[in-house]
């Protein structure tokens, strides 16, 4: 899939996980360096926090969070939103995931994933399964207005 306004060419399976840390909807920290040390990372870049397709798809994750958040994954939201929108979206939706603000410095880490749109200053649907190695295990890039198969992300943790 190409998306022209994507300033940088998406990761893809095998690449190094460019690592980050990045603040939660609560204000924690998050490393993903550090997260991948237990299990593995399932990190869902998404838009615009309170979209009708983002609900949709964190909504999609909230109600199965039990295959997406166990002994062998976590999940990870990622946004350009602002830390407080993201709290208040999480509070009024009730998501159990961390949703990490890549507000600051402006979609630094959906640069380095190559999935930063240049145009609405946004992240797409870029999927990335990162391993204990630092190893993009799976990914998907969905364009603007592409909903996410949820039935994919299913099939990408399935088997850990």
């Amino acid at each position: 899939m190409t998306v022209d306004t994507v300033a940088e060419t998406p990761t893809v399976v095998g690449d190094t996980a460019p690592d980050f840390t990045l603040t939660d909807q609560t204000g924690a920290a998050v490393t993903l360096s550090e997260v991948v040390r237990d299990r593995h990372a399932l990190l869902v870049f998404f838009p615009f926090a309170f979209s009708s397709i983002c609900t949709g798809e964190l909504l999609e994750i909230s109600l199965n969070v039990d295959e997406f958040v166990n002994d062998h994954v976590s999940v990870y939201a990622i946004s350009c939103d602002p830390r407080h929108a993201q709290a208040a979206w999480a509070a009024h939706e009730g998501y159990r995931f961390p949703l990490l603000s890549d507000f600051w410095p402006h979609g630094d880490v959906a640069r380095s994933y190559g999935v930063f749109d240049q145009t609405s200053g946004t992240a797409v649907r870029g999927t990335f399964l990162v391993d204990q190695q630092m190893r993009v295990a799976w990914s998907l890039v969905n364009g603007p207005g592409e909903q996410r198969d949820i039935g994919v992300l299913h099939a990408a943790v399935k088997d850990l």
